[in-house]
């Protein structure tokens, strides 16, 4: 376990030394207080660039989409390296663009929960209820980050775009659920898997009932990690009010973990034989079922560190579904 130190007072950022600070995931600074300026480091930590775990969240759908989208391979090795060549700039892309987008999303939030982070435990360090940054200072920030985020999706084609910015509606709905629903998880996988539309549109210029397969696929994947995620503020959330799958199925919460993530797998592979994938993809999605089996059995929902260990993982989950995405694309065209 990470060492944690206690914050300083707020507007008064912690020398950087390595550890985390105490009863939160935030590093103390870390890269962010040794190579950034001063004056930057604020906003590096409302998007959560020391965190990167939420930007690989939202980026894996969008590679999913694109690599489903993409289907096949065809040609001479000349045309097939020109499309491989194309693939590459699309992930490149939607990187960047997870990145900005993550960014925002997070500059929304801390918006909108600013009482709320202030009284809970993990959260009270961060920008906004430290004093570092006013909200009009958010607010322009967001602005900024929505302009970039604009450029970046400008290059896609104009289906792509109109896709893009519909996902608007749901990020900027989501933070408002935790105060009306106990399933504000969904929100968050709408906001979240909204990726594997855009990626499918980004490829093809058009939808079709594949990457809605598995954009609710993504759905109920984000509801088994956001689940185990939840546990984390499930005390300070009750005496608060803030709502979460985590509070309303408590200590019978791995079953529904067992749940979600079997949906996931099941409508991603369904998603993956409506594109007519082969055993490559079948292998990968297979040990990602194997991964998200560890995860739920091996999890201690009373125990922060360890639910945040298991929400991190989610990312060798998402590699390994898009591993055998990215195989099927080799063995097709080379097999």
């Amino acid at each position: 376990m990470a060492e944690t130190v206690k914050p300083g007072s707020p507007g008064k950022p912690d020398k950087p030394t390595g550890k985390l600070i105490a009863g939160t995931d935030m590093p103390v600074q870390g890269w962010i207080g040794r190579w950034l300026p001063r004056q930057v480091q604020p906003y590096a930590r409302l998007m959560r660039l020391d965190r990167p775990i939420g930007t690989w969240l939202l980026l894996f759908p969008c590679w999913w989409g694109v690599a489903m989208g993409v289907g096949r391979l065809d040609g001479s090795p000349d045309l097939i390296w020109s499309q491989l060549g194309e693939l590459l700039l699309f992930f490149v892309l939607f990187g960047l663009g997870a990145t900005i987008m993550r960014g925002a999303g997070c500059t929304w939030n801390d918006i909108t929960d600013r009482d709320i982070d202030a009284l809970v435990e993990r959260t009270r360090v961060r920008p906004i209820p430290a004093g570092e940054v006013s909200i009009a200072q958010a607010l322009g920030f967001l602005a900024f980050l929505l302009l970039v985020s604009l450029g970046i999706l400008l290059v896609f084609n104009w289906y792509a775009v109109a896709v893009g910015a519909a996902s608007l509606v749901v990020v900027f709905t989501y933070p408002f659920m935790k105060r009306i629903t106990w399933w504000p998880q969904i929100f968050l996988g709408l906001a979240f898997n909204w990726g594997a539309l855009l990626g499918w549109a980004a490829v093809n210029g058009s939808l079709s009932w594949t990457p809605v397969v598995l954009y609710v696929a993504g759905i109920f994947w984000t509801l088994g990690y956001d689940t185990i995620y939840a546990h984390q503020d499930k005390e300070d959330d009750a005496l608060i009010g803030v709502k979460s799958t985590a509070r309303l199925f408590g200590d019978k919460s791995k079953p529904w973990l067992t749940l979600f993530f079997a949906l996931a797998l099941a409508l991603i592979g369904v998603a993956g034989w409506m594109d007519g994938l082969g055993w490559p993809f079948w292998l990968g999605l297979g040990l990602a079922g194997l991964q998200g089996a560890w995860q739920v059995a091996d999890v201690d929902l009373n125990d922060s560190p360890n639910c945040l260990s298991k929400f991190q993982s989610n990312r060798l989950f998402g590699w390994l579904v898009l591993a055998g995405l990215a195989g099927d694309l080799v063995w097709a065209a080379y097999g």
